[in-house]
């Protein structure tokens, strides 16, 4: 008989958030994941960079934002992983998309990760499984460089043993 997995952290990426909340899991169909993911909140293992927070109001749907500013202490401020995701951003610069305006939160939610000996959880694939990447790293790709896990929200449902 194996023994359960044990409780980690997850650093949730911005495309998680967002195909939970408003893609493929709304709330009015799947109400019973608020509730589990406010558990994993209370049990402190649901963190991520508060540029995550910062992608939801530019691009989350008002739902998911509101959700996101009563739960504030998912957020982890910038300035506790600032190093940790400068490194990152300097060791992978094919992380960054190069048309993007703005930073993107890709490289602080990885190291909000590797902070944490968390789990990244992203809808993001490697660029190897893309036809035209737009650029050459994504977030597994850098997750499998460091050696952080990194799953998808299905694989984060599955892992806590979620059934609805």
């Amino acid at each position: 008989m194996s023994s359960p997995t044990p409780p980690m952290p997850y650093a949730i990426d911005t495309s998680s958030f967002m195909d939970w909340h408003d893609r493929y899991y709304p709330t009015d169909v799947f109400p019973g994941l608020v509730m589990r993911m406010d558990a994993l909140i209370a049990q402190n293992r649901l963190l991520t960079a508060d540029m995550v927070r910062e992608e939801i109001e530019a691009m989350g749907s008002a739902g998911l934002q509101a959700w996101a500013k009563s739960r504030k202490t998912v957020f982890d401020p910038t300035g506790r992983h600032l190093a940790h995701t400068l490194t990152i951003q300097g060791a992978y610069p094919g992380l960054r998309d190069p048309k993007a305006r703005f930073d993107e939160a890709d490289a602080y939610v990885i190291a909000v990760a590797q902070m944490t000996g968390g789990i990244v959880v992203t809808q993001e694939t490697e660029a190897a499984m893309k036809k035209n990447p737009k650029r050459t790293h994504f977030i597994p790709d850098v997750c499998r460089a460091l050696g952080i896990p990194c799953i998808n929200i299905l694989g984060m449902m599955r892992r806590e043993g979620w059934t609805l």
